[in-house]
């Protein structure tokens, strides 16, 4: 499943009043993944929904309702720790949590416009909150399942303010030829094919903070 190639690169000056702001990061995920199979907002997350959700990552991990991830599909292969280290707790609109709502309406604009735009097919989705505590880290892999090819898009979107190269962390990408490390910023947003790229998340020096989930078909 491809994307399409007529999404608009270079808006008109003359409309750009009238572009909605949303679709200008819409945009901007969907171009920089055409470019470059890998898409980067940097503002996809406002700055005050990115500190609601990472309020509400801190009290879940305080409230001991993080847990350890598996390595398979639905938990058929139990975590191995030396695969992956990160902790996670899957979002759902039945917790009725305004910000998490609030970033599932988000999700639903952005899966409209791109069935819209690029004829994607996408159906559904899953998100879920990751920690990767001091420490942590994920070894290479895909995100799609042998057993299941139902996840098509990887979208990751961080919590993390203040970031710097020193506090690790990474998320690596392995292209054909070269690797691309991307700092784990707070309001950036990456988009990818899940059949197609290795990935991993470097060692992290600091707890690490994600929404991380997939659109599905």
């Amino acid at each position: 499943m491809c994307l399409c190639f007529y999404v608009v690169k270079t808006l008109n000056p003359t409309k750009q009043a009238y572009i909605h702001p949303l679709h200008t990061s819409f945009n901007t995920l969907i171009n920089s993944f055409i470019e470059n199979k890998v898409g980067i907002a940097e503002n996809f997350l406002s700055e005050a929904l990115s500190l609601h959700l990472k309020e509400n990552l801190a009290t879940l991990y305080g409230d001991q309702q993080m847990k350890a991830a598996g390595t398979g599909n639905n938990n058929i292969i139990p975590r191995d720790n030396a695969i992956r280290s990160d902790m996670i707790y899957w979002l759902d609109r039945k917790h009725n949590d305004e910000h998490e709502n609030s970033f599932f309406d988000l999700m639903d604009n952005f899966v409209g416009f791109l069935n819209e735009t690029c004829y994607t097919g996408i159906t559904g989705y899953e998100f879920h909150y990751a920690l990767y505590e001091k420490g942590s880290f994920y070894k290479k892999h895909l995100d799609q399942f042998r057993s299941n090819d139902s996840r098509q898009y990887t979208m990751i979107s961080y919590l993390n303010t203040n970031w710097v190269k020193e506090d690790g962390g990474e998320l690596c990408i392995h292209h054909d030829n070269s690797v691309e490390n991307i700092s784990p910023m707070s309001g950036k947003t990456v988009f990818f094919k899940s059949s197609e790229l290795e990935h991993e998340v470097l060692v992290t020096n600091k707890a690490r903070m994600s929404v991380t989930g997939w659109l599905k078909s």
